[in-house]
């Protein structure tokens, strides 16, 4: 990848809120009003935007983490959490009122459900931290887009910065104007499969990559422990998975995307990214939460399990 004079090369830039995963794991059946369903594990996990920082700073990239803590034990459990990983605090701002977010996680090996909260704080606006910071690459956790977005694509035009961009449950679709603006802008789109199908109301995962692909320079989707699909310039990928004990998914997504930009900005190709991606991803699941999240020398150790 080039970047243009002013970014920093190899700097990521992070922005995006912490979480608290609550993670019950193995529900006996699913959740409904009016019962009780009992999990055979929990634990809990600093998840969010922190897994996006503390992933990179594992694999020996310098990240930028752009978020919020106020006095609440959920603030302090991830500052203390980002403070032992050693992540970079120039883009922590600290309040001094409460500034929570939590996520109450159901999983099992085969899907999960989330109840989040969180709440409301204005951040800092994107386009003054992409020009403070000046990334290589800006990692977005979720579906963006409007005006303001639009203002920061500019700035990271300017200065030669990649926009890497998540879906999650966001509103929006490839049929409102606004997203299909962004979307057209940003560098690489990655949804999961479900998001890739609600996005853009496709029959088919396969459909949803075709239409991505319309869109946006490089889409990526993720697909689990079936692995990754993506398209570039008319090039269609498919990376399967390894067989493995799931422990938890929850921050297998956000790990993914954390093995695919290393990879990136080592100058890899879409294959190579894509594995990597996938490798970080299936480390991910063998442990609660983003604990499991390779350093350099483990995301090897993963890439050679991995079908070619």
């Amino acid at each position: 990848m080039t970047h243009g004079r002013d970014a920093v090369d190899g700097r990521v830039l992070v922005a995006g809120a912490y979480s608290v995963d609550l993670v019950f794991r193995g529900p006996a059946e699913p959740v409904a009003y009016g019962t009780e369903v009992w999990a055979d594990g929990f634990g809990t996990a600093p998840g969010g935007a922190y897994t996006l920082a503390m992933g990179l700073r594992r694999l020996g990239r310098e990240a930028v983490w752009a978020t919020d803590f106020g006095t609440a034990p959920f603030s302090r459990e991830v500052l203390a959490a980002a403070r032992h990983e050693g992540l970079d605090e120039r883009g922590f701002r600290h309040h001094p009122g409460p500034v929570r977010r939590v996520t109450v996680a159901l999983s099992r090996p085969d899907d999960r459900a989330m109840v989040s909260y969180e709440d409301p704080v204005a951040g800092r606006p994107l386009a003054e931290l992409i020009e403070i910071h000046r990334p290589a690459v800006v990692m977005l956790p979720h579906l963006q887009y409007g005006p303001e977005v639009s203002e920061a694509l500019d700035v990271a035009d300017r200065i030669g910065a990649e926009v890497f961009m998540d879906c999650q449950d966001f509103p929006g679709t490839v049929d409102m104007p606004e997203v299909a603006k962004v979307l057209g802008r940003v560098a690489v789109f990655a949804p999961n499969a479900a998001e890739a199908l609600r996005v853009t109301g496709a029959g088919s995962v396969a459909e949803a990559v075709e239409v991505l692909a319309g869109l946006v320079r490089t889409v990526v989707v993720k697909q689990d422990a079936a692995g990754a699909l993506a398209a570039e310039d008319g090039v269609r990928i498919a990376q399967p998975s390894v067989p493995m004990e799931v422990v938890d998914t929850t921050g297998a997504g956000d790990c993914f995307n954390v093995g695919f930009v290393h990879r990136r900005l080592a100058g890899g190709t879409l294959a190579r990214c894509l594995a990597a991606g996938v490798a970080c991803g299936a480390a991910a699941v063998t442990a609660a939460g983003s604990a499991a999240a390779p350093d350099a020398a483990g995301l090897e150790r993963w890439l050679a399990r991995l079908p070619g």
